[in-house]
């Protein structure tokens, strides 16, 4: 990436605003080009700097971080970070269905931060993989088992699948590697393939989709696709 990662700060007390701005105005590699009270400001700000990333509230007026975050992944916008108080809210799980990249706690430290948004500016997904795993466990407590729906998968090979669900379950790409019995490099490629196929942005979206389609059974278990 050419130039500092641009950032707007989406949050609805001035003080959340202000301290990150503050704190990511203080890297020479990142720099806050706009901020917004609330959702729909959030996108109206977004569409007039096109910033790279986004730190987005869940909770704001006019229009939720949510909904926001909808709107933003609809345009093909920038990548969104969630900011939360704590990191197993349900609305967390909205918002990555939504189309965000990962979160972040409201408490975060400044290196914490920093990293974060670089990550996701990258292309890369947040999530690391034992919160991968969190997740599936907390999308099977807290919302009911989804119907399947594997025509989405239809376009990716038996390899692309296979590799899809692995990923979803937690493994990094060095276990995806092993468990296949392939190199690095050759993991990479299909991921960046079937992300590709699925019009994915990134390894959280791909979470989702393995989530929604059946292609991975929450509690460990393995589902067909």
């Amino acid at each position: 990436m050419s130039g500092p990662v641009r950032v707007v700060v989406a949050d609805d007390q001035e003080v959340v605003r202000a301290g990150f701005a503050a704190l990511l105005d203080m890297q020479p590699d990142l720099t806050v080009v706009g901020s917004a009270a609330d959702g729909a400001e959030a996108v109206r700000v977004c569409r007039e700097r096109r910033p790279d990333v986004v730190l987005m509230d869940v909770r704001m007026p006019v229009m939720d971080g949510i909904e926001a975050t909808r709107h933003l992944a609809a345009d093909d916008g920038p990548r969104i970070l969630i900011l939360t108080t704590f990191d197993l809210d349900e609305h967390v799980y909205d918002a990555l269905g939504a189309g965000a990249s990962g979160f972040l706690l409201k408490d975060v430290t400044a290196e914490r931060l920093f990293d974060a948004v670089r990550v996701v500016a990258a292309g890369e997904a947040l999530l690391a993989p034992t919160v991968t795993r969190r997740l599936i466990g907390e999308f099977a407590r807290l919302r009911p088992r989804p119907p399947r729906h594997p025509a989405p998968l239809g376009v990716l090979t038996p390899r692309e699948t296979e590799v899809l669900r692995l990923l979803a379950e937690g493994l990094s790409n060095p276990e995806v590697a092993e468990r296949l019995v392939v190199s690095d490099e050759t993991v990479k490629t299909h991921v960046s393939r079937l992300l590709g196929k699925l019009g994915l942005r990134d390894r959280t979206q791909a979470f989702v989709v393995a989530y929604e389609t059946g292609l991975v059974v929450p509690g460990g278990n393995r589902g067909g696709p």
